[in-house]
């Protein structure tokens, strides 16, 4: 794959080289794909499944972004990177930005509106992550 974008990414200051640690890139695929296992527990909350699925994708996008030589400050960036580094559909990746503002209104403004149908479409495209993270870093 191609690094072109995510190098223009650092030219502006949005991402910072950094080479890849083999440990840490394990370390954030097995958080991810524990939190996503606990975040299809359907005797949890809508609410702590929500807050599982979406930590789950970002555990798993930083260790795609890892993996790949990049480190980003920003939650927002790590999820916006998944095309170039996993090569993620943009329709999936969407998903994945509807979560995250419901996060930060849940984080930030004590609004938690989520509902079984952005918690379903969350956990199967953290799924979909998870799976392609898991051939880029396994093999």
């Amino acid at each position: 794959m191609s690094s072109s974008q995510l190098d223009n990414l650092v030219r502006i200051g949005q991402l910072k080289v950094e080479p890849p640690s083999e440990t840490e890139c394990q370390s954030l695929l097995q958080s991810g794909l524990r939190r996503l296992d606990d975040a299809g527990r359907t005797e949890l909350s809508l609410e702590s499944r929500f807050d599982l699925a979406y930590n789950a994708a970002h555990a798993l996008a930083l260790a795609a972004l890892r993996f790949r030589g990049y480190r980003s400050e920003s939650r927002y960036l790590v999820f916006q990177c998944l095309q170039h580094t996993i090569d993620l559909p943009s329709a999936q990746w969407r998903v994945l930005d509807q979560a995250h503002r419901k996060r930060n209104l849940a984080e930030y403004e004590g609004d938690m509106d989520v509902d079984e149908q952005l918690v379903a479409a969350l956990l199967r495209v953290a799924q979909e992550v998870a799976k392609r993270v898991t051939n880029l870093v396994t093999t």
